[in-house]
């Protein structure tokens, strides 16, 4: 049994606890990889192998991140398609995507013995036409549009090519389940249970006394066009899970769909989901 372990070391803890993880799985008997630009920090593990993280997604039983949850949402972009299943080691603030604290690393001894559950975590295809270029990318949190200039902007929605509705807004959000407490729960959208699939749609800031977030089938194929009045000479800047994608001239568009692949998570203390609620919502951050 293999476990690759995907590290930030931006993060004040994760060095500790890396070096912490591989002593547990070592002890386990799991052979541990990690990228060879960590060789100083683990080069006096001997149970540690140095391989680039493209490669350990493909041959490693597990992938553990380790950080927040950005350290998880780009660690998952390397497991698209594959049947590596990821676990998630929050040494962050919130960490909703973790299944463990920097605190529980003990359990690490369950990925051996099978005490475990898989949560398979719904993606979104995105596709985007624009400047005669065709773009497409998967992601497993969201699909945010903003006016390029931060200013209000206009857009409609579509659904199987039927009008859902035109908005104004400061900019909207197409979430999976995974994503419903990141960005659209702070927008005001609902929490939704990471392993349900659904679209969500949450407006930023809209100029309505009406809108609210709004939830689809993963089965529809839903696309947004910017109608920013050409006046204005307003871009709609498209960003997935955080990193900007492309820009969206005026009448240019994006589709999204359910993502092909899934992504498994790791589950290994139980309802983790929400004692995550409980626990990190209903507490002041430090």
């Amino acid at each position: 049994m293999k476990a690759a372990l995907y590290p930030n070391f931006q993060k004040s803890n994760a060095l500790s606890c890396a070096r912490e993880a591989c002593d547990v799985l070592a002890s386990a008997g799991i052979d541990v990889a990690v990228s060879g630009e960590f060789l100083p920090e683990f080069s006096d593990k001997p149970n540690v192998i140095f391989e680039d993280i493209s490669v350990s997604a493909e041959t490693s039983d597990f992938v553990i991140a380790i950080g927040g949850d950005g350290t998880i949402l780009r660690c998952a972009k390397f497991l698209i398609g594959k049947d590596t299943k990821l676990l998630g080691i929050n040494t962050g603030t919130l960490g909703f995507m973790a299944g463990l604290e920097a605190d529980q690393l003990e359990k690490l001894n369950q990925l051996k013995t099978g005490e475990y559950e898989i949560s398979e975590r719904m993606t979104l295809d995105v596709r985007c036409k624009s400047d005669g270029q065709e773009k497409c990318t998967t992601v497993l949190n969201e699909v945010s549009g903003r006016s390029a200039s931060f200013r209000i902007c206009d857009f409609e929605v579509y659904s199987d090519n039927y009008l859902v509705g035109k908005y104004r807004a400061d900019g909207v959000l197409f979430s999976t389940p995974s994503g419903s407490t990141a960005y659209a729960l702070s927008a005001g959208g609902p929490i939704i249970e990471p392993d349900l699939e659904c679209i969500e749609m949450t407006l930023v800031c809209p100029h309505s006394l009406f809108s609210r977030a709004t939830i689809f089938s993963p089965s529809r194929r839903l696309a947004m066009k910017n109608t920013t009045p050409l006046e204005k000479g307003e871009n709609m800047v498209v960003s997935v899970d955080g990193e900007i994608f492309a820009e969206l001239g005026g009448d240019e568009s994006i589709e999204i769909c359910r993502g092909k692949n899934n992504i498994k998570f790791v589950n290994i203390i139980g309802n983790s989901f929400h004692e995550s609620i409980c626990t990190k919502m209903c507490r002041p951050l430090k």
